[in-house]
């Protein structure tokens, strides 16, 4: 989604970020070239869409960029850890898990 890539197609796999064995997005796609760092979009992402997100093994969801009259706009920036832990009460977290 970041950049038109040349070169011969080859047949990949997506993978999501959970670490989970089931955590496949796409299998046995064609696809130009990719390298670390490439943004792909992929518009049905089931448990990936902000509907369905949630923060299982303490991931951050994700921005949420509404495209359309070609046009693409941020509607939600992405979480950071600061967004994770801001309701936790501070004398319940022992001092050597805050950062």
């Amino acid at each position: 989604a970041n950049r038109r890539a040349g070169g011969a197609p080859a047949s990949v796999t997506i993978a999501g970020k959970f670490c989970e064995s089931g955590d496949l997005l796409i299998e046995h796609l064609s696809l130009p070239p990719v390298r670390s760092g490439d943004l792909l979009a992929v518009p049905a992402a089931g448990a990936y869409c902000l509907a369905m997100a949630s923060n299982y093994n303490l991931a951050p969801r994700p921005a949420a960029v509404l495209v359309g009259d070609g046009a693409a706009r941020l509607i939600r920036r992405r979480e950071d850890y600061n967004d994770l832990i801001r309701l936790d009460v501070d004398d319940v977290v022992p001092a050597c898990l805050r950062r």
